[in-house]
């Protein structure tokens, strides 16, 4: 298992809080990867849980907007334009309910881009979690540099491993 945790003052520590931490972190990501099922998308199903003081306030996945066709892809293959991140639909999400999303952890299946980077760190949320690296980093590097803490579980399925 890699435990990756990234902060604006060291670029990599293995370190994490505690071993409840790890199990909460990974039962979060499982449970994001099964709402990432939920996206009607073919190419990728990205799934989004945002948890606070350990409630889950908002959930989300990759997907059309409200009252479109479910259809992500063009008959070609490539992603409309249009088409919602998961933690933007859960960041979203979170803006028409009663939660706040300061100090808050994002668990996503996919690390975000460039644009839900900013969305992040608007919305207040404190952490990061992902299992998968997104293509471009800069997203990753943009929430470091604005102190997120960003840490990667490449296999939340491993339930026993030590560290």
């Amino acid at each position: 298992m890699k435990l990756l945790c990234k902060t604006m003052d060291t670029t990599v520590k293995n370190y994490i809080s505690s071993e409840k931490q790890i199990r909460y972190d990974k039962a979060y990501l499982r449970m994001a990867l099964e709402w990432g099922k939920l996206s009607q998308c073919t190419r990728k199903k990205v799934g989004a849980i945002i948890v606070k003081d350990n409630i889950i306030i908002s959930d989300g996945f990759n997907g059309t907007p409200t009252g479109f066709d479910n259809s992500c892809e063009t008959s070609e293959g490539d992603t409309h334009w249009y088409v919602l991140h998961a933690e933007a639909n859960a960041i979203l999400k979170l803006a028409r309910s009663n939660n706040c999303g300061k100090n808050s952890t994002l668990y996503i299946t996919l690390s975000p881009c460039r644009e839900c980077s900013k969305l992040i760190l608007q919305a207040g949320i404190k952490r990061v979690v992902y299992i998968n690296s997104y293509k471009d980093t800069s997203g990753l590097d943009f929430l470091i540099t604005a102190g997120i803490e960003v840490n990667q579980i490449e296999d939340p399925f491993l339930i026993n491993e030590k560290l």
